[in-house]
């Protein structure tokens, strides 16, 4: 494999997408299948934001790009991204300049009621911004749910154990097949 693949895993805050992304992580571990994996949101967590980059895009640009240089320096071809947002369209461009014109980009968008997205965020979340994320969940839920492409793989999280979730987020990548696990 001489080129990037990356598996975007998106959706509302509470849904479980850090979950699900080490549960693949797992899985393609069990397999032997080498992968990287970032959690997005840490990519532009600074403050105050940098002059010019009032949404932090740039730096989180720049931050996977530096990333990624390092694990392609090392042999790895495979990403697993879990951000909210990332499953979007409009994010092609941000991980074509990042991992390469030619990376294979598989969209996930995990998805959960209301009522599920708000208990998971009482268990959750300690501090502060419970409130934030409640809200904000909701208006990006109906946000994804109107924008991501009809491409997007669409998994329902409601009752439903992480294990299940991540063997069916993994099976939309093709990474677990034999064949596709020879090379790097």
């Amino acid at each position: 494999m001489n080129h990037a693949e990356v598996l975007l895993i998106g959706g509302r805050a509470g849904v479980g997408k850090t979950t699900c992304g080490w549960e693949v992580s797992a899985l393609l571990r069990d397999a032997a299948v080498p992968h990287a994996i970032i959690e997005g949101d840490f990519m532009g967590q600074v403050h105050p934001a940098p002059e010019g980059d009032p949404d932090r895009a740039k730096i989180t640009e720049s931050n996977l790009t530096a990333m990624w240089a390092n694990y392609t320096e090392r042999g790895y071809h495979r990403l697993i991204y879990t951000n909210t947002l990332s499953v979007l369209p409009e994010t092609t461009p941000m991980f074509q300049r990042a991992l390469g014109t030619g990376a294979r980009i598989i969209r996930v968008l995990l998805t959960a009621s209301d009522e599920t997205a708000r208990e998971r965020l009482l268990g959750r979340e300690l501090g502060s911004e419970l409130e934030q994320e409640l809200r904000g969940g909701i208006r990006k839920a109906r946000l994804l749910d109107q924008r991501v492409s009809t491409q997007t793989v669409r998994v329902v999280t409601d009752g439903r154990a992480v294990m299940d979730i991540a063997q069916e987020v993994a099976s939309a990548t093709g990474w677990l097949n034999p064949a596709h696990t020879r090379k790097n």
